[in-house]
C-alpha cells in the first residue's frame, strides 16, 4: 500500500476590515495554511491551519510539523488509529487539526457520507445559528459594521479597551435590542475591574454573556471569586484548550469556548465539548479567521453546541472554498456542491 501525498501551502486572507483584538495589533491580511492529504485511489481531502501568535504556533511552526510528519501510519481503512497516532504527536494543535480534518475529509468520500454522520450526528439545514463578530475599532466604524451586520440575530462584539463603553454605545445606537455576546480576549488585567465592567455591561439589555475577561495565567482563585459575583455568564477561551481543562473550567466558568484549531482537530474538539457538558457547562463553538474548509469542518459538531461563532470565514473577501453557508447567520450546507466528508468544495 503506497503512502498518502501530502502538500499544503499559506493562503493569505484578506480582511474586510481591519480586525483587532484586545492585546493584539490591526491586521488587514490572515495567513492560513491548506493540506491536501491524497490517497492511492485518488481521494483527496482537505485540511486547515490556523496558527495564532496567541498560543504560540506560526506559519513556520506549522509547516515544520508537516515537514516532518511520518505519513505511513494515516490510513482510510483504519481512520480511529490513524488519528489516534496524530492526536499522540507533540506540538502545533493548528497542524494536527488540519492533518486529521484533512483525513476525515477522505474518509468521508470514501465511504460516501458527510462528516456529521460519520461521527453519528445530525445536521439539520436551518436549525443552527451562528453570532457576528465586530472587532475592535473607532465608533464610526463599528456604527457601519453594526448596520451591515443588520442580518445577523446575534452581535459578538470585542472589548477589553479603555474605550469598552463607548464602543458598546456605537453599537446600541444602531441595534438598540439585538443579543449581544462580549468578549473580552484577557483584556481586563484584574478581577475587580473585571466585575466593574461586567456589572456596567449587565445593567444593559440583551448582554448574553462575557467571554474570556481575565487573562488565562490569572489564579484560579481570581476566576471563582469573579464566577460567585458576576451578574453575567463567564465563558472562557484562552482559558480552555482540550477535555483535560474541563475540571478547573467547571470551577471558573458557566460555559466554555471550544476551537478546532486549538484542541487538535475535531476528535479533540468532540471531547472538549462532551467533557463541558458532562460538567453541566454550556458550549460555544468558535474559530479563528479562516477559509470555508476550517469553518465547514467545524459545523459538522453544531448539534452538541449551545451557541455558535462560525463567521471567520465571512470576515475575509477571498474565500477559496465553498461550503456551509450563513445566510442571515442561519447554517446552510443545502447549497454546498460536495455532498460528503467536511463538504467543501474549491471555488
Amino acid at each position: 500500500m503506497s503512502l498518502p501525498t501530502l502538500t499544503f501551502q499559506r493562503v493569505e486572507l484578506q480582511l474586510r476590515d481591519p480586525w483587532q483584538l484586545a492585546r493584539t495589533r490591526k491586521a488587514q491580511v490572515c495567513t492560513v495554511i491548506i493540506v491536501r492529504l491524497q490517497f492511492e485511489d485518488g481521494i483527496t481531502g482537505l485540511g486547515e491551519a490556523a496558527p495564532v501568535a496567541r498560543y504560540n504556533e506560526s506559519c513556520e511552526s506549522v509547516e515544520s510539523f508537516l515537514n516532518r510528519l511520518d505519513l505511513s501510519g494515516l490510513t482510510l481503512k483504519d481512520p480511529d488509529a490513524s488519528l489516534e497516532r496524530i492526536a499522540s504527536l507533540k506540538g502545533s494543535p493548528a497542524a494536527k487539526c488540519a492533518i486529521s480534518t484533512a483525513l476525515l475529509d477522505a474518509v468521508g468520500k470514501v465511504r460516501g457520507k458527510p462528516l456529521y454522520t460519520l461521527l453519528d450526528l445530525p445536521f439539520e439545514n436551518g436549525r443552527y445559528r451562528t453570532s457576528f463578530t465586530l472587532g475592535i475599532d473607532n465608533e464610526t466604524k463599528i456604527r457601519a459594521k453594526t448596520r451591515a451586520a443588520e442580518p445577523f440575530p446575534v452581535l459578538k462584539m470585542k472589548v477589553g479597551t479603555a474605550a469598552d463603553k463607548q464602543h458598546f454605545q456605537a453599537l446600541r445606537s444602531v441595534a438598540p435590542n439585538k443579543p449581544v455576546r462580549l468578549d473580552a480576549n484577557e483584556g481586563w488585567s484584574d478581577k475587580e475591574h473585571a466585575l466593574a465592567m461586567i456589572e456596567y455591561f449587565a445593567g444593559m439589555d440583551n448582554i448574553q454573556f462575557v467571554e474570556q475577561p481575565l487573562p488565562a495565567t490569572a489564579p484560579i482563585q481570581d476566576w471563582v471569586w469573579l464566577k460567585q459575583r458576576s451578574p453575567l455568564p463567564i465563558f472562557g477561551d484562552e482559558s480552555y484548550h482540550t477535555a483535560a481543562d474541563a475540571e478547573r473550567a467547571a470551577e471558573c466558568f458557566d460555559g466554555v469556548n471550544v476551537k478546532l484549531a486549538k484542541t487538535g482537530g475535531v476528535a479533540e474538539a468532540l471531547a472538549a465539548l462532551r467533557a463541558a457538558k458532562r460538567l453541566g457547562l454550556k458550549t460555544m463553538l468558535g474559530c479563528m479567521i479562516e477559509t470555508s474548509v476550517a469553518i465547514s469542518a467545524a459545523a459538522h459538531l453544531a448539534e452538541l453546541c449551545d451557541y455558535l461563532d462560525l463567521d471567520g470565514n465571512l470576515l475575509i473577501t477571498n474565500d477559496p472554498f465553498v461550503g456551509v453557508t450563513a445566510d442571515k447567520g442561519v447554517l446552510s450546507f443545502a447549497d454546498a456542491p460536495e455532498p460528503y466528508g467536511i463538504r467543501v468544495s474549491p471555488r
